[in-house]
């Protein structure tokens, strides 16, 4: 499920959608702010553009709003119901969760987005097998 080839795999590490093999940003560590949302022109590896097209990434807003969405009742579900906190602990623990997590929702969102169109290419990582 998590495997090099999976699109799981992309979204979560961040690498590139085709070869798996580099991390598109060129920080790894989403919370330095400054550099949290920049990214390699191409990919080292396999030469993949990542700006498809300019504001390539603009549709990504979309995206995090349905995983921002799905942090905030994530906190919801885990503040009222194993908690069971107030409607206004409730409240602020979502709020919390947004502010904390918006870096990786961000970087999150970007990664979904682009995996939407590109696909891993097995032939990729046999050059480079073959290439060593």
């Amino acid at each position: 499920m998590f495997k090099k080839g999976s699109k799981l795999y992309s979204i979560i590490t961040g690498n590139c959608p085709k070869c798996h093999e580099e991390c598109m940003f060129k920080n790894k560590n989403p919370y330095i702010l400054t550099e949290a949302l920049d990214m390699h022109e191409k990919c080292s590896n396999c030469g993949t553009k990542y700006k498809i097209e300019p504001s390539f990434f603009y549709g990504a807003m979309y995206v995090s709003y349905a995983v921002g969405i799905a942090f905030a009742v994530a906190a919801f579900v885990i503040s009222f119901f194993f908690f069971k906190a107030n409607i206004n602990i409730v409240f602020v623990s979502i709020i919390g969760t947004l502010i904390v997590f918006l870096p990786v929702i961000l970087r999150l969102s970007r990664n979904i987005w682009i995996n939407f169109f590109m696909s891993y290419d097995k032939n990729l990582a046999k050059k480079k097998e073959n290439k060593s």
